[in-house]
């Protein structure tokens, strides 16, 4: 009886299908590396932004709202945008050209940037997990399909094209279809698990930028 299995498979088959089976590996060790890094980053933050904007509206001035909120924001996601505030409400300098801006706008577009920032920082390498969700099947599939060629040419040059000795080739070639159903499908999940998570603080850091332009913009914050 011929040798049937992964490594039979693997240790017979040629270059391209190795090349197929080192890039699924490549691609499931940098989702899973993505994976657990970005859920410790976006835990973090979720856990930490309540409190942070917390502190930061207990404070006696925007400036020491900023002081606040800098070192309870260890992931650098809500501190940027109160940040942006401060900097945009002390350019009320006299003479100065940005002091000449309105500053409802000043500060609306120093938060937006902020903002903008903050969601780069918030998606960042979400493209992979979608990249590699989308992509490990088909790549998968291409070594099914380059190892049933090559399992059916070798056996047509062998003339035994008998049912058992097609059956195990053209089964063992499947193997990279199932490989990249097994890089792709926790790549998905991820993919939606943080892409949720990341709405959820994308809709806090909408909120907190909008209490900011309403406190800065108030006649009366003059004093940060």
């Amino acid at each position: 009886m011929a040798n049937t299995g992964i490594l039979h498979y693997l240790q017979a088959s040629d270059a391209i299908t190795h090349g197929v089976a080192w890039l699924l590996l490549a691609m499931s060790v940098a989702s899973w590396c993505f994976l657990l890094v970005k859920s410790w980053v976006l835990g973090r933050a979720k856990r930490q932004g309540p409190r942070a904007v917390a502190l930061f509206w207990q404070a006696q001035t925007l400036s020491d709202g900023v002081a606040a909120i800098r070192i309870a924001d260890r992931e650098r996601v809500f501190a940027p945008l109160a940040e942006a505030a401060l900097h945009a409400a002390e350019a009320d300098v006299p003479g100065a050209l940005l002091g000449r801006v309105e500053r409802n706008e000043r500060v609306l577009r120093a938060l937006r940037q902020a903002l903008a920032a903050s969601q780069r920082r918030l998606e960042f390498g979400q493209v992979l997990l979608a990249s590699v969700g989308s992509t490990a099947p088909f790549v998968g599939l291409l070594g099914t399909v380059w190892g049933i060629y090559h399992a059916l040419s070798s056996i047509a040059a062998s003339g035994q094209a008998m049912i058992e000795n097609v059956a195990g080739p053209v089964g063992e070639a499947l193997i990279m279809t199932a490989f990249g159903l097994v890089v792709a499908i926790p790549a998905v999940l991820a993919y939606n698990v943080l892409g949720r998570l990341v709405r959820q603080l994308s809709e806090e850091l909408d909120g907190f930028a909008h209490d900011l332009h309403a406190y800065v913009c108030a006649p009366a914050a003059s004093g940060a």
